[in-house]
């Protein structure tokens, strides 16, 4: 029987061996972190009891701003994630692993 590889070694070598299959790998995974950034913005903003226009109060920015981050959180300044996090009680934890 052949030895299963981890997901992450089946995707470097399907990387490495097919150029189409990375260009949309890598593609796709930024779309869906941005996808799920933005989602767990807006979840921790409602179980916050929050607004989007409360949250662009308190950060000085307006309510259209918080809400393409929820939909499209691409290309957002830490310092801005950092702000968003803060002004529902909330910190960002980063890991580098």
């Amino acid at each position: 029987m052949k030895k299963l590889k981890s997901l992450n070694d089946y995707i470097e070598e399907e990387k490495k061996n097919s150029k189409s299959f990375s260009d949309q790998f890598d593609t796709g995974y930024e779309t869906f972190k941005a996808h799920v950034i933005g989602e767990m913005i807006r979840d921790a903003r409602k179980k916050a009891g929050y607004t989007q226009e409360e949250i662009a109060n308190k950060i000085h920015t307006k309510k259209q701003a918080i809400s393409r981050l929820e939909k499209h959180c691409e290309n957002i300044k830490l310092s801005t994630l950092f702000s968003v996090a803060n002004a529902i009680g909330k910190k960002i934890e980063i890991n580098i692993i």
